[in-house]
């Protein structure tokens, strides 16, 4: 047996490895390590799981039929032949040349929508947007999935050096500690996001330091969940009904605007739109003033708290923050929007401990108080093609070839995509209504996955290409704000014939006439060797030993200096000598650019809006539970959901959905009943769970169970991927962002057969013969 140190964006921890380095026989994490996350108690069971892809494999309808738009993808008895290596990336080669001979370079869609591999050099995406750009270019995605619509909201209100500062540079945990006296979040504080970074972490500090902020800072919690704060910090909770936080957000304002709480000061000299805000909340423009009441008939959330609420923050030192789930909705952008104007209303932004923050208790970096240090990076080079999309439109490009769309005040068009190719990311976790999803795949003449695991992506593919894990190759890991670069060695011998997606996209580059510039002559020891060394010879970068050194020992320290000032502190102290990026160069309450282009769904500032997700549209008649759709705590997204780890919060061997004992005894359901939840887009089988941490009328579901749509006569996923429930549609026109946190549902007691499992299972496989056919 031998111990080693690897990592995940779930952190640094040691695996214990059989003599023949075939199994992890324990993933434990160190000592040290305060709050560890859970998910390494998934490794082991993951490792060598019998879901692992073994070997290349082919669809066997494409073989056969060759390429085209086919809807048996991903159907029962959609059989996989098991190929060599040379014959695999001969027919993605080909495959691939075809595609742009004929479709144009366009027409190639490059998926690999991050979190599959934290180091920095085997970064799946990194690894395949370069092998496309030097290949022709490839159409791309743009933002993220966890913001999405504030990645393109903010820049307009705060310029986009602000916006990435609210991001590198946020008030730091420590000033929280030492200045704050109220920090009111949005969306909660939890405790789980927190064990995330991408990169990873080589210790994790973020809980411990929120820990020590509540020994001096209350903390307010709204929220439809009471334990979206976690317990430690001895959170106040207030209900909000979910996807209803805007009005509570005007409401708010209005007590603040009402009661002559406002900072009048703040409001003239550091922001532009203020009236336009009292407008809104005073209901000039409507005949509506935005008064608690008003916000308690449509949040739930008592009109005494609101208001009690808004007299607390005016009377000290307070922090508005909103998780990156509140914006995950339709007109998500208008949470933010309106927690922004609120921070402005009370006049702290820019001081110590004061304002506005976006991302406390979403990831594990967010406010650890340091400058961070550059890290070596593959470089993906140029892409020639200049399309793109939204990456929470994927859907919508498949689907419909060369219709119009609007994003960010431009009219876009959807290209035709003839080919995709996926490697590090599973958009059967990521995205929303499974079903259109499969409809869209069905469109493609090729799909080509990279994968370590077969998951519904890959089971959906016509060329699989298995990939090697973490645990299978060497690298160089840290995240943003580490304390440690750190030496990743291999700990485990690949699992069949896997490979690193450098060799495999080397091959392909090889093939393709492009290999020299893909690979430049270097394998992938000498690429790890060629990275850090251009790192440690950069100017900007820390003493760091040559390459043998920093390998022998296992890492190198990184710098842990504290950023001198965050966000806004600079405007703050002089707005004239260090405007924002706006065309005001103040902070925009009102973005006239926003109000130029014309959507009725963003008229330049924050409104409430009534959207068809939420307890008083006109489906909450039949669909009458809000479920909302929030990330695991026992694993990364969908990651290694067949470990022991995630197995152990599973119900019934299924995903649990909590809900209020009051709404389960209405409909006769039982703790550990198996459940079967229903939207007018699909149907699901999940374990209840009740509680009085959920809202009544409210309900939670984690994604990331596996998409199982093996028993289509019982449900659409009978594991409980809540993914085959929620809307495809975009936040608003102006981000086209995801909106898949929020679905209405119907919740019944299932009594029928309980179906086994299968997500787990491998596809079949004919027999190798059909090569030939």
């Amino acid at each position: 047996m031998t111990v080693s140190e690897t990592s995940a964006h779930w952190g640094t921890y040691r695996v214990e490895v059989s003599a023949d380095g075939r199994r992890i026989l324990a993933a434990t994490p160190y000592d040290d390590d305060p709050d560890a996350s859970p998910a390494i108690g998934n490794v082991a069971d993951a490792h060598d799981a019998p879901s692992r892809v073994r070997r290349p494999a082919v669809r066997r309808s494409w073989l056969e039929n060759g390429p085209g738009a086919d809807a048996s993808r991903g159907r029962p008895g959609d059989a996989f032949v098991e190929v060599d290596w040379d014959t695999a990336l001969e027919l993605t080669a080909r495959e691939l040349e075809r595609v742009r001979g004929v479709h144009g370079d366009s027409a190639v869609f490059g998926g690999s929508y991050g979190w599959g591999s934290a180091g920095r050099f085997h970064h799946a995406q990194s690894q395949l947007h370069r092998f496309l750009n030097l290949t022709g270019g490839y159409t791309r995605s743009v933002n993220s999935y966890s913001r999405g619509a504030s990645i393109v909201l903010l820049p307009h209100l705060v310029g986009r050096a602000a916006d990435l500062d609210l991001r590198a540079r946020p008030v730091p945990w420590h000033e929280i500690e030492e200045h704050t006296d109220l920090l009111v979040t949005f969306g909660g504080l939890r405790r789980s996001n927190t064990w995330v970074v991408p990169g990873g972490h080589d210790r994790h500090i973020a809980s411990g330091r929120a820990r020590r902020m509540a020994g001096s800072t209350h903390v307010v919690s709204l929220s439809a969940l009471r334990d979206d704060a976690f317990h430690d910090v001895g959170a106040e909770w207030i209900g909000v009904m979910p996807g209803t936080d805007t009005a509570v957000l005007l409401a708010l304002i209005h007590v603040l605007d009402a009661e002559g709480l406002a900072d009048e000061g703040f409001l003239s000299r550091f922001t532009t739109g203020a009236e336009r805000i009292r407008r809104q909340v005073r209901g000039d423009d409507d005949g509506v003033p935005k008064t608690p009441e008003w916000a308690e008939s449509i949040s739930r959330t008592p009109a005494a708290a609101i208001r009690d609420l808004a007299r607390r923050m005016a009377a000290g030192r307070t922090l508005v923050n909103v998780a990156f789930s509140l914006q995950r909705g339709e007109h998500g952008e208008h949470a933010v929007h309106a927690a922004l104007a609120l921070a402005a209303f009370l006049g702290q932004i820019g001081l110590p401990g004061g304002g506005f923050a976006h991302g406390y208790g979403s990831m594990g970096d967010y406010g650890v108080g340091v400058v961070g240090a550059k890290l070596p990076v593959f470089d993906q080079g140029v892409n020639p093609v200049d399309a793109f999309i939204p990456c929470a439109r994927i859907s919508d490009l498949l689907l419909h070839p060369g219709e119009a769309y609007a994003y960010d005040g431009r009219t876009l068009r959807y290209p035709s995509i003839a080919l995709a190719y996926w490697a590090g990311g599973n958009p059967f976790h990521h995205h929303q209504d499974l079903g259109r999803l499969r409809a869209a795949i069905a469109r493609l003449e090729t799909f080509i996955v990279h994968e370590t695991h077969w998951t519904a992506t890959a089971k959906h593919a016509d060329i699989v290409l298995p990939a090697t894990s973490t645990l299978e190759r060497d690298d160089v890991a840290a995240g943003a704000g580490d304390r440690r670069l750190r030496a990743v060695r291999a700990a485990a011998t690949p699992v069949g014939e896997a490979r690193d997606e450098f060799r495999i996209l080397s091959g392909l580059a090889d093939r393709l006439g492009r290999g020299e510039a893909f690979h430049e002559g270097r394998d992938a020891g000498a690429w790890l060797r060629h990275l850090y060394e251009r790192w440690r010879e950069a100017p900007q970068s820390p003493p760091a030993p040559p390459f043998d050194e920093f390998w022998e020992e296992g890492g190198a320290p990184l710098p842990q200096d504290p950023y001198p000032d965050a966000v806004f502190s600079r405007f703050r102290a002089d707005p004239a000598a260090h405007p924002l990026e706006t065309p005001s160069g103040r902070i925009e309450l009102h973005s006239d650019v926003i109000a130029g282009f014309g959507l009725v769904e963003v008229p330049g500032h924050p409104v409430w809006t009534e959207r068809t997700q939420w307890w008083g549209a006109p489906d909450a008649a039949t669909f009458d539970i809000h479920l909302l759709c929030n990330q695991p705590s026992h694993r990364l997204h969908s990651q290694h959901d067949m470990g022991a780890a995630s197995r152990s919060t599973k119900v019934a061997g299924r995903e649990p959905l909590r809900l209020h004992p009051d709404d389960a005894a209405a409909r006769g359901i039982r703790a550990g009943d198996v459940v079967r939840v229903r939207s007018p887009r699909g149907s699901l089988l999940a374990g209840a769970v009740l509680t009085h941490d959920v809202l009544p009328g409210a309900a939670q579901m984690s994604t990331g169970a596996w998409f199982d749509p093996s028993r289509p006569d019982i449900a659409d996923c009978i594991a409980g991927n809540v993914n085959v429930l929620t809307h495809d549609v975009g936040t608003t026109p102006l981000s086209q962002g995801s909106s898949g946190a929020h679905v209405l549902v119907a919740v019944e007691r299932w009594d029928g057969e309980v179906p086994r499992v299968a997500a787990y299972d491998p596809p079949a496989f004919a027999p190798h013969a059909a090569i030939a056919q």
